[in-house]
């Protein structure tokens, strides 16, 4: 286990970034068609294909998931990841023709300091091609988490924030993990101090081993907030190697929200676009029962609090002047 999604079988995952647009793209390319679908918690969202993944839409499964930066022209990542997919073969054939089903959700990094003067190229389209090739490339499973991919422009209300990834596996055996760009309205960790809300659910000292405080400082639940513009998202995608159906799928990215929940404050504000994809690949050939259903749900739930702890943790600055430190730099660890 790589403590990774690419843990979960049929799961291949790539990034890339422009460090002077300081953003970038995460693409998720299933080694074969997969069950998903979707849900949507926070109040402005930015998707592309999100209605097709609903259990009454025709389309059954899909190629890839693509998180992305660049807010709304960040949609047009998911072009480049069809574009990489169809050159390898991929894709619902429809009257002679493959058209790869790529639904994609985008975060707001248009504040951070980079150069934005992309209007006259598609950058987003480029970055998201080439995040797909490096997914389809042989290997596949290993990438980097912090500022990179979808995380690298990302920031929350005082620290940077980043891609961060983790995954586990059921009694049952059944393998769960979860990607996600954390990009939030407020913060993951508590207080002023370096303690993560998540602590509770670290395993192996991922994220800095520190537990929660002692005790809760008295200002811990005051909440501090960039603002009232919808400038945020944190866009997630878990996954597990179960057979489900979509809508089974859609419960368990309902059940999964509640990581962002455990992970940050506050979450699924009206300035939040906060989305969850949720996957499953089939690979371990056993439809999951209602309990062992639940049990993946909360497994996803807890692999999606700890990779967003873990998007904190091992994000680092942009190169700007005034830019936000990342956890390691402001608390010296």
């Amino acid at each position: 286990m790589r403590n990774l999604i690419t843990d979960v079988a049929g799961v291949k995952v790539g990034s890339a970034h422009d460090a002077k647009l300081a953003s970038g793209v995460t693409a998720l390319i299933f080694e074969a068609p997969a069950t998903a679908s979707i849900a949507i918690s926070g109040g402005a969202p930015g998707l592309r294909d999100a209605a097709l993944l609903e259990a009454d839409m025709t389309v059954e499964q899909i190629d890839a998931l693509v998180l992305s930066g660049g807010s709304a022209f960040g949609l047009d990542s998911a072009g480049g990841v069809q574009s990489a997919l169809r050159e390898a073969g991929r894709g619902f054939e429809v009257a002679g023709q493959l058209v790869p089903i790529v639904p994609g959700a985008i975060l707001f990094d248009l504040a951070n300091g980079g150069d934005k003067s992309f209007w006259r190229e598609p950058a987003y389209w480029r970055l998201g091609r080439d995040a797909a090739r490096r997914a389809l490339e042989p290997g596949g499973k290993d990438f980097t988490l912090g500022s990179h991919g979808a995380g690298h422009g990302a920031t929350l209300v005082d620290l940077k924030g980043g891609l961060g990834s983790a995954s586990a596996k059921s009694a049952e055996g059944f393998v769960v993990g979860a990607v996600v760009a954390v990009n939030a309205v407020g913060q993951a960790t508590i207080g002023e101090g370096p303690h993560f809300w998540a602590a509770p659910y670290e395993r192996d000292g991922e994220f800095g081993g520190l537990g929660w405080p002692a005790a809760l400082p008295e200002a811990a639940l005051t909440l501090k907030m960039k603002g009232a513009a919808p400038q945020n998202t944190t866009i997630a995608i878990v996954a597990t190697d179960a057979e489900l159906t979509k809508a089974q799928a859609k419960r368990i990215a309902i059940m999964a929200q509640d990581g962002l929940a455990r992970a940050l404050r506050p979450v699924h504000a009206a300035m939040d676009g906060d989305v969850v994809f949720a996957a499953a690949t089939g690979r371990a050939g056993q439809s999951p029962d209602v309990i062992e259903l639940t049990r993946i749900g909360a497994l996803a739930a807890d692999c999606l609090a700890r990779a967003v702890a873990r998007a904190v943790y091992e994000a680092t600055p942009l190169a700007f002047p005034g830019a936000l430190p990342g956890w390691r730099q402001k608390f010296g660890r």
